[in-house]
């Protein structure tokens, strides 16, 4: 499992929108998605670099 922080998400639709691409590039991935910290948890086929490039590519910015 990985976790990254993701600066940027606002509300709901922020979270389905991160939570959609890491599903399109990972299908059979876990992601959890706390709003509140901006914590991503993923438990899949991506390392943290393809899941840092697909949630940048989104729109979002992950700390670190």
């Amino acid at each position: 499992m990985i976790t990254l922080t993701v600066e940027g998400m606002t509300c709901q639709g922020c979270v389905r929108s991160v939570e959609g691409a890491l599903k399109k590039a990972d299908p059979d991935a876990a992601v959890t998605i706390d709003l509140a910290s901006g914590r991503v948890d993923l438990d899949g086929k991506l390392d943290f670099a393809a899941a840092k490039s697909v949630i940048e590519a989104s729109g979002f910015d992950v700390v670190g």
